[in-house]
Formats: structure tokens, C-alpha cells, sequence
């Protein structure tokens, strides 16, 4: 592939990226990629054979992204364990927030399962950081890190959908969802110590 191709091939993942932001994952159509992109409809199947290598390639980003994001947060948070996980909690509850479509577009089932582009090797690495702060955060627990941070991530995924929904709002009667992360810590990684 030519430089002139990685450059149209680029611009397509952009446009993709541009578009699950502004306007959802329901406008992310090849055609309306292509269109975007200023190329022929039928241009994006050069660079993607299959709909969900393009899709893939654009969770790709977002992925790359919330990694960006979490390592960041984790680099300015000091050396507690804890406090790493908890900077990761609140970056990935706040990209569920402000990257809504992305983030729904990362987590659908056929991307992941289809494994297209290899979009494991690019949503895998963050989970690994997530687990290595869980076994730093709990040293002597019987159980599995893998298990404990996979427990935590289930519940963090839940509360940014149920809370984006504006469920636990109604629930919970608050606008606050930090009780709630507080409670989903203390119950997978114990009470902070104080």
C-alpha cells in the first residue's frame, strides 16, 4: 500500500471517528463515511472489505484513545495503587459520558468477537494495566486479579450505561455518582484504608 493510500485509508478512519462523535453509532453507514470522506461509495471497500473492518478500525481509535487517556491519568496520580484504579475508574466513566457513541461502538459484541483488525490487541493491553493495578491494590487475596478487575469492570460498565441512560439518577435519586464509585471500589477492592 502506497502513502497515498494509508492517506485515504487514515482519512476514512478519521471520518468514521468524527462521525460516531458527533452523531452516533446509527450514522456510521460506508456510504456515508465515503461520502464524508469525498471519495466514491464504493472506495472504503478497497482499504475495508466487510462494514466491520471499517467499524473495527474506528473502535481501534477509541480504544487507543481511553488507553491514552487512562495512562495519562494514571502517570499524575502518584504510586497508590488505589488511587491509579480510581483515576482509571473516573477517565473511563467520563469517556462513557463524553465519547457516547464511541464508546458504544467499542463494546458491541460482533466487533469484539469477530476480532477484525485485531481490535483485542488494542482492548486487551488496557484491561492488563487494569489488572496489574488490581494485584498491586490487593496483594494477598485469594482471588484472581483477572477475576476481581474483570468484577470491577462489569460494574463500571454497568453504572456508565445505566447512568447515561439516567437510571441511577432516577434510582438513586441523586445527580452524584461518586457514592456510587466509592461503593463499587470498597466492595471489589475492600474498604480504603484510612
Amino acid at each position: 500500500m502506497d502513502e497515498r493510500d494509508r492517506g485515504l485509508q487514515a482519512r476514512l478512519v478519521d471520518v468514521g471517528v468524527d462521525l460516531v462523535t458527533r452523531e452516533g453509532v446509527q450514522a456510521l453507514t460506508l456510504r456515508e463515511i465515503a461520502r464524508r470522506a469525498g471519495v466514491s461509495h464504493g472506495a472504503p471497500r478497497r482499504y475495508f472489505p466487510t462494514h466491520l473492518d471499517l467499524l473495527s478500525a474506528i473502535a481501534r481509535q477509541g480504544f487507543i484513545d481511553l488507553a491514552h487517556r487512562a495512562t495519562t491519568a494514571i502517570a499524575h496520580t502518584g504510586t497508590s495503587p488505589r488511587a491509579q484504579i480510581e483515576s482509571v475508574v473516573r477517565v473511563y466513566l467520563d469517556f462513557a459520558r463524553t465519547e457516547r457513541g464511541m464508546y458504544e461502538l467499542m463494546f458491541r459484541h460482533d466487533l469484539l468477537e469477530s476480532n477484525r483488525l485485531q481490535l483485542r490487541n488494542t482492548s486487551l493491553p488496557l484491561f492488563g494495566v487494569f489488572v496489574d493495578l488490581v494485584a498491586r491494590a490487593r496483594p494477598s487475596s485469594a482471588t484472581e486479579p483477572a477475576v476481581v478487575a474483570g468484577a470491577l469492570w462489569a460494574n463500571l460498565h454497568g453504572i456508565a450505561q445505566l447512568w447515561g441512560w439516567g437510571s441511577l439518577q432516577l434510582t438513586t435519586g441523586s445527580e452524584d455518582v461518586e457514592p456510587l464509585l466509592r461503593t463499587v471500589l470498597d466492595a471489589h477492592l475492600g474498604p480504603e484504608a484510612r
